[in-house]
């Protein structure tokens, strides 16, 4: 038995009952977004530790949320960008204070070693 080509019927979906809410996106996945942008964008200026830290600890609440809601809170795309986001930041400040130290233990070393006399003083 063939079937011809064409669109594939939908499944019949049972009517939502009149007291369920619409299906809306969490204000919170849009504020971890923005926070994870922010921490991002300014990672390598170490200043972004706050606003990834911030973001990575929405995520965590809105996917409670999400989860305790039953479906009808919407936005894991954005939750999922804004982590990726925030974590990529909180490695950019990593890289930046690693750098800032292997820069200051190379300084320091390069550097004369307690007090400098003349070559005449005894």
């Amino acid at each position: 038995m063939t079937t011809a080509a064409g669109q594939v019927p939908l499944a019949h979906q049972p009517p939502r009952h009149p007291f369920d809410p619409d299906p809306v996106r969490a204000t919170k996945a849009r504020a971890v977004f923005a926070l994870g942008l922010i921490g991002a964008l300014t990672g390598i200026f170490v200043g972004g530790v706050v606003p990834a830290t911030i973001a990575l600890q929405l995520a965590r609440q809105a996917r409670r949320e999400a989860y305790a809601s039953g479906g009808f809170l919407t936005g894991a795309a954005w939750l999922r960008r804004g982590e990726r986001l925030a974590r990529v930041g909180l490695v950019l400040v990593a890289v930046a204070v690693v750098t800032l130290v292997v820069i200051g233990v190379v300084r320091l070393a390069g550097s004369p070693y307690g007090q400098d006399f003349a070559p005449n003083v005894d």
